[in-house]
């Protein structure tokens, strides 16, 4: 099968799980055709994956430039010229609006459209209700919809109405804990995030700081974004600075950090691909009950979930699992099975497959 996978952004979970997918559909011997804005797309060296990438001076030609509609363009070329039977992309916004404007290009001759949902719609809509018809159209345009839990298929029905939705969560390929961080041998909690407010880095510092009254160990936050720079400041003034490092240049997902408990206290998530990252490294989890995360980390067996901005609680976990190394290892043990079981690449892989194949 020929399948164009449409690019997400560079360092989100949308990214690494798409580019994961190219490389293990190509390996199951589809032809792969990966369309963005960008060349060098990290991961996608795999036989059997080509990159095509939109002009620069395409988007620059108007003020202000045309992404979107250079996007649906390029997609529209691609698809005529290779022949694709399907077109992915990921999150309706704007990816599936360009699809739609490319398949309509295309006519007769156009391939089938599915959409992945992220979430990223839902954040857009809440900031907006401008967004909501648009979304709805990307939906709508599309053959199938995917998302990554049974959490955001409740959130997606309750806003857009009934409609048929597939879930299919997010995978990871193996992942090779390469990273160490120097001088250090306390025990690490880990945090990987994009530091915007739902989050909650605030809750990871006020937690973290409870812990270091009771266990000697290290906070390793792993990511950029709007609220850094305030979490620096947060950390001097709770008097924890020297136990903090923030760390950037670093791979979140394909290089974590060694650590003993990851810490992931955010408000919601469509899913919760850092904490799957942390599972599949064999770390366990200490997280919010809340979104798509209960169905990525089982409460009590690879980690613990807890109401949100449950700080006392978080600490007070976070401290359990630091203390006793056997109920570490055991957890690690639990959450390693649960990801390879659950959210390895021959399982979910297998399940787009399937879907492709229903619509070609």
């Amino acid at each position: 099968m020929k399948i164009g996978m449409v690019a997400p952004p560079l360092g989100t979970a949308s990214m690494t799980v798409a580019a994961s997918l190219s490389r293990n559909l190509a390996r199951r011997g589809h032809q792969v055709h990966f369309i963005g804005h960008r060349s060098g797309t990290p991961y996608l060296a795999e036989d059997g994956v080509s990159e095509h990438v939109i002009d620069p001076s395409t988007c620059a030609a108007t003020d202000p430039p045309m992404h979107d509609l250079a996007l649906a363009a390029k997609i529209a070329a691609v698809a005529e010229e290779v022949k694709l039977d399907l077109l992915h992309v990921h999150a309706a916004i704007p990816h599936a609006i360009a699809a739609g404007l490319a398949l309509r290009i295309l006519g007769a001759t156009a391939p089938k459209l599915v959409t992945t949902l992220h979430g990223v719609e839902l954040t857009l809509i809440a900031s907006d209700l401008c967004f909501r018809g648009l979304a709805r159209h990307g939906l709508d345009s599309s053959h199938a919809v995917t998302c990554v839990s049974e959490a955001l298929k409740r959130e997606v029905l309750q806003e857009f109405g009934p409609r048929e939705l597939h879930v299919i969560p997010d995978f990871l390929d193996k992942v090779p804990r390469t990273f160490k961080v120097a001088g250090s041998t306390r025990p690490g909690v880990l945090h990987i995030s994009n530091f915007r407010p739902g989050k909650r880095i605030e809750v990871v510092l006020q937690a973290f700081a409870r812990m270091v009254r009771e266990v000697e160990c290290d906070l390793l936050l792993v990511g950029d974004g709007p609220e850094r720079a305030s979490a620096r400041e947060l950390a001097r003034t709770l008097g924890i600075e020297s136990s903090v490092r923030f760390l950037s240049g670093v791979e979140s997902y394909e290089a974590l950090p060694e650590a003993d408990v990851f810490l992931l206290p955010s408000d919601n998530e469509s899913f919760g691909f850092a904490a799957l990252a942390a599972l599949a490294a064999g770390i366990p989890v200490v997280g919010s009950d809340a979104g798509g995360l209960p169905e990525v980390v089982k409460h009590a067996e690879c980690g613990y979930l807890l109401p949100v901005g449950d700080v006392e609680g978080l600490a007070e976990r976070c401290c359990e699992i630091l203390r006793d190394k056997e109920r570490r290892r055991e957890m690690g043990e639990a959450a390693q099975h649960r990801a390879r079981s659950l959210f390895g690449a021959e399982r979910v892989v297998g399940e787009f497959e399937a879907l492709y194949a229903g619509l070609t």
